[in-house]
């Protein structure tokens, strides 16, 4: 997202494990790239998410496209469950903003090996904003998941549910580069092979950086980096994480 036209091309909404509370911009459209891997497990997720105006900033649609590889029983790659998204602008007023998002998952990733649910999902989060001063911004979230048939590999059906919080602090170093941390916890309840459901809990710390390219055309590139490291309930798992966005306008 861009700041004001009177103002440099400031980041603001290029955060990694944490959702932020701008929609896009009008005629404004980002294309977003991130790749997390944890060296524990050896998994990775490999997402795409595209965002446009719908068709002003108070309304936003995106998609997003997960390429999961697991490592469970046995190794495995392929399309995750991709999620098409709606959020709307509620506020965005002086400092603050708040844009309550609601998500469809759909079912296109391979149950059987442990890439996705089986069955459609729905998704609430609540991403809040806050600049703190000229140099600090701090993002919040509070979500929920309900996925009311999920499968487990067997076939076995069950309702399930999940909860996720995070929070962020960045410092603008400049207006073309930041350094961030954020906290991100999730909470996500698996079906057993007897229809019961296991809580499975994450925990991660992101420490990392972004800087922006402003080009005369409108173009907006992001490249940015962090280190995910485990505490709680993932003490001992650690990783990388990449990131890349290209943001222009549509004409």
């Amino acid at each position: 997202m861009t700041a004001a036209a009177d103002e440099v091309r400031k980041i603001q909404d290029n955060s990694f494990l944490i959702e932020e509370a701008y929609n896009q911009e009008d005629g404004v459209v980002q294309h977003i790239q991130a790749f997390q891997y944890i060296r524990k497990t050896r998994a990775w997720l490999y997402t795409f998410t595209q965002e446009w105006p719908a068709p002003k900033q108070a309304h936003q649609f995106s998609y997003t496209i997960p390429v999961v590889h697991v490592t469970d029983e046995q190794s495995a790659t392929g399309l995750g469950d991709i999620a098409l998204n709606y959020r709307y602008q509620l506020f965005m007023a002086g400092p603050y903003a708040l844009a309550p998002r609601f998500s469809l998952l759909l079912p296109t990733g391979d149950y059987k090996k442990g890439m996705g649910n089986g069955a459609l999902g729905y998704q609430v989060n609540i991403p809040f904003s806050a600049e703190l001063s000229e140099r600090l911004v701090s993002h919040w979230n509070a979500g929920m998941t309900i996925t009311p048939n999920a499968k487990e590999a067997g076939g076995v059906t069950a309702g399930t549910s999940g909860y996720n919080l995070g929070a962020s602090i960045i410092w603008l170093s400049s207006e073309t580069f930041n350094l961030m941390t954020e906290l991100a916890w999730n909470r996500v309840e698996a079906v057993q092979p007897d229809g019961s459901g296991l809580w499975e809990e994450t925990f991660f710390v992101n420490p990392g950086m972004r800087f922006a390219m402003n080009y005369k055309s409108g173009l907006q590139v992001v490249p940015g980096l962090a280190f995910p490291i485990g505490i709680g309930a993932s003490h001992g798992e650690y990783g990388a994480f990449l990131y890349l966005s290209f943001e222009h306008p549509l004409f």
